[in-house]
């Protein structure tokens, strides 16, 4: 199997209403996919899907990082939109940076300041 890379992250949301306003003020982005049974988001290429079928993940082990040019501006952002800290920003070697936060329904955001990648 030849993997092409990262394309959707998929956030299980009780209430996708809620969610969607609360994802769209978070990423300043409004969905383009917009469905009752999911909302799909391009953020930098990549989709954030939201699906109102599902129990949120809380406590997996799994964590997506979200690429951001300022790793102390976007936790501090997440936090003032009503995210609740998980991670705060820490080097992780060299130049990288990473943070979460967990959304209302407990799903964790990762954050990344990675100026060593790049996309192809």
């Amino acid at each position: 199997m030849k993997a092409l890379g990262l394309r959707t992250v998929k956030y299980s949301v009780p209430d996708i209403e809620k969610a969607k306003a609360w994802y769209t003020d978070l990423f300043q982005t409004e969905p383009y996919f917009d469905e009752p049974f999911y909302v799909g988001f391009n953020i930098g290429g990549y989709e954030l899907g939201l699906d109102p079928d599902g129990e949120p993940y809380a406590g997996n082990a799994t964590i997506t990082y979200w690429g951001v040019e300022n790793i102390d501006e976007a936790y501090n952002h997440c936090l003032a939109k009503g995210a609740k800290e998980h991670q705060a920003p820490m080097n992780v070697g060299g130049e990288l940076m990473t943070a979460s936060v967990l959304d209302p329904w407990e799903n964790v955001i990762g954050l990344i300041y990675n100026p060593y990648f790049k996309l192809p």
